[in-house]
C-alpha cells in the first residue's frame, strides 16, 4: 500500500505498540453568543475585520459553526476503535451541552495551552502548533477535526506503521507559487511555506505540488518538539494570528507531514480519501457513497462547505440526518437523555 520511502525511512524507532493511542480534537460551538461576542470585539481590536487581512473562508460560518459533528465521532471512534486511550478535547472554555463526565476524557482550555497575553485565539492554526504541549499526552496520538470520521475498524498499523507515520494526499495539483497569495486558500499557502522552508533547509529537497487530504493525522509529541526547535520561528508567526491569515499558514496540514516524508518518520498511502462538500452541486451522490461504503472505508470527511448558509438550510441538516442513520448509538462521553 505505502508509496517508496525516503532512505532514512529505515531508521525510524517508533514506540512501543503496546502504548495506547491517545485522540486529540478542537471544537467551538459558533452558536454560542458569548464566544460570538467575544470574536466580535477581537475582530474588532485587531483590525482583521478587513477582507484583506483574512485567509479566504478564513471567518464565514461554516468554519466555526457545529453539526453535532462531534458527537458523532465519538459514536465512530468507540465504534471503530474502541481500544483508544484518552482522549483530550481542546475548547475555548466551551463544554458540549450533551458531553457526559469520563474518565478517558478531558477537556483542555485554550488558556491551558496558550499564553494569556495572546488570547482570545480563533485561527485553528495557531491553537494546533500548542497540540504537543497538551499534559499528559502520549508519546503517540491521532489528530482529529471533528469533521474527520473513521469509517471502518481501525488498524493502528496503518497509522503507526513500521514505514512511517501515514499520510494521505489528493489528486489536486496545486499551482507551484514562489510568494503567499492573499487570494488562495490556506491550504495553498501552506503548501507554498512549506517549499520555502524545506528547500532551504534542506538543498535536495523536491517538493510535490499537491495538497494533503483532510484526515486523521497520527503525530508523535517527539517529532512535533524537534520540529518546534528546528523552525521556531514559523511556530512564532503562527502563534501571533488570532484569526487565521494568508499571510501566516498553518503548518499542520502541510509542513508537518512534508518534513516528517523528506526525514523518513511518514509514509505516503495509496488510498483515495472520501471527502464530502456539504456545499457541492453533487452532494446528494456524495453522501449515498458514504452511506453505501460506510463501514468498509477507513476514514471520511464531510466538510461543511456551505459557508455562510443559514444553520437550517437543508444542506446543513443532511449533515446530521445522514451521521444519525450511520451512527444510532449513543457513545459512552454522551449524556443519558431522560
Amino acid at each position: 500500500m505505502n508509496s517508496r520511502l525516503p532512505p532514512t525511512c529505515q531508521n525510524l524507532a517508533l514506540p512501543e505498540q503496546q502504548e495506547p493511542i491517545d485522540i486529540v480534537y478542537l471544537w467551538v460551538n459558533g452558536a454560542d453568543p458569548v464566544w460570538r461576542d467575544k470574536r466580535q470585539q477581537a475582530l474588532q481590536r485587531s483590525g482583521a475585520a478587513q477582507p484583506r487581512d483574512l485567509a479566504v473562508h478564513g471567518d464565514v460560518a461554516g468554519r466555526y459553526r457545529d453539526n453535532d459533528e462531534l458527537r458523532f465521532n465519538l459514536r465512530a471512534l468507540e465504534k471503530f476503535y474502541p481500544e483508544h486511550g484518552h482522549i483530550y478535547l481542546v475548547t475555548d472554555g466551551q463544554i458540549p451541552a450533551w458531553l457526559e463526565t469520563h474518565p478517558r476524557l478531558s477537556l483542555i482550555d485554550h488558556a491551558e495551552l496558550i499564553p494569556a497575553a495572546a488570547l482570545p485565539v480563533f485561527d485553528s492554526g495557531h491553537i494546533e502548533s500548542y497540540l504537543h504541549h497538551i499534559p499528559g499526552l502520549a508519546e503517540r496520538f491521532i489528530y482529529l477535526n471533528d469533521d474527520v470520521f473513521f469509517g471502518a475498524e481501525v488498524d493502528p498499523e496503518l497509522w503507526f506503521g513500521s514505514e512511517g507515520l501515514a499520510v494521505f494526499t489528493e489528486k489536486t495539483r496545486v499551482p507551484d507559487y514562489d510568494q503567499l497569495q492573499a487570494h488562495e486558500s490556506a491550504l495553498v499557502n501552506a503548501s507554498v511555506l512549506s517549499k520555502h522552508w524545506l528547500s532551504q533547509r534542506y538543498p535536495h529537497y523536491l517538493h510535490a505540488q499537491r495538497i494533503f487530504a483532510h484526515s486523521p493525522r497520527p503525530m508523535l509529541k517527539s517529532v512535533l518538539h524537534e520540529l518546534e526547535l528546528a523552525a521556531p520561528e514559523l511556530f512564532q508567526q503562527v502563534r501571533q494570528t488570532v484569526f487565521r491569515s494568508w499571510q501566516v499558514p498553518p503548518l499542520m496540514p502541510d509542513l508537518v507531514p512534508r518534513w516528517m516524508l523528506h526525514t523518513g518518520r511518514a509514509a505516503e498511502q495509496n488510498l483515495e480519501p472520501l471527502y464530502i462538500s456539504s456545499g457541492a452541486c453533487d452532494a446528494e451522490q456524495q453522501f449515498q457513497t458514504l452511506v453505501d461504503e460506510f463501514g468498509r472505508i477507513p476514514f471520511f470527511c464531510i466538510n461543511d462547505t456551505s459557508d455562510d448558509a443559514l444553520d437550517d438550510a437543508p444542506q446543513l441538516r443532511k449533515i446530521s440526518h445522514t451521521l444519525a442513520k450511520l451512527l444510532p448509538t449513543p457513545s459512552s462521553f454522551e449524556r443519558h437523555r431522560d
